[in-house]
């Protein structure tokens, strides 16, 4: 008589996670352009945006921070999206969730894969931008780079989310324009929140990306760490962890 597997139970399983881990760092090993994807595109990004506005670095100055955080989200959204729906349209999740594998531990096991990546993203933008392009900050660079590091979480907790509603990879693209281009536009990037109408400054507040453009505003601005940027920061955080949680709770088998 066969023993069947064990159902998982509902709390996290560190070795569980950790194999995850390294089976989606061990997948991407293999898959060069995607890690290219990851680690250049906000590095090339963030470089042709200083020679747009060499005439007037004042401008870059004042803009790049945020973008510095906002291009990680950005690329992380997508390429966390497009491999997770790749996953479960090959039919490894379903194979995976046949095993003693519960969805927080698959969920948790790809955001600390993709976690790992974006440190190591984040810490390539923000060396390229303060230390070689001359992005002029008051506060700590490190301040910088934990925003930048947040923002490229969230993005991988919202690409892991948006995976589930998506069919194909096509569709996982065009949830972009509507979870990221409406944040990019009301986050306070292109005009302060406050000069907005009402209703549009109500529905920023809410928006993640809002406050992540605040932490970084308040790193350019001020030279010691604020309870404004710890209050960014944590909200921040937060969002990431929350959508993290829900991507577990919606994370189907396989797609229909």
């Amino acid at each position: 008589m066969t023993t069947a597997a064990p159902a998982p139970t509902g709390a996290l399983n560190a070795s569980r996670t950790l194999a995850t881990a390294a089976r989606v760092l061990r997948q991407l090993r293999h898959d060069p352009r995607t890690i290219a994807l990851m680690l250049l595109i906000p590095c090339v990004m963030l470089f042709l945006l200083r020679y747009v506005f060499d005439g007037s670095p004042g401008t870059f100055d004042s803009i790049g921070a945020s973008l510095l955080g906002i291009f990680p989200l950005i690329t992380m959204f997508l390429v966390t999206s497009i491999a997770t729906l790749r996953e479960r349209t090959s039919g490894t999740l379903e194979r995976l969730l046949a095993m003693p594998l519960g969805k927080g531990d698959l969920i948790a096991g790809y955001a600390l894969a993709f976690g790992a990546i974006a440190i190591v993203q984040s810490v390539l933008a923000t060396v390229l931008a303060v230390w070689f392009l001359g992005l002029d900050v008051i506060g700590s660079p490190w301040l910088l780079l934990l925003v930048a590091l947040l923002d490229a979480l969230l993005g991988t907790a919202l690409g892991l989310f948006v995976s589930a509603f998506a069919a194909s990879e096509f569709q996982a693209v065009q949830f972009m324009p509507a979870v990221i281009f409406p944040q990019l536009l009301l986050c306070g990037l292109f005009t302060p929140r406050d000069n907005m109408h009402p209703a549009l400054e109500a529905v920023s507040t809410v928006l993640p990306m809002s406050y992540a453009v605040d932490g970084m505003n308040e790193v350019l601005h001020h030279t010691d760490m604020t309870a404004a940027f710890v209050r960014d920061a944590l909200v921040v955080a937060g969002c990431a962890l929350l959508v993290l949680c829900l991507g577990a709770a919606t994370l189907r088998r396989r797609t229909a």
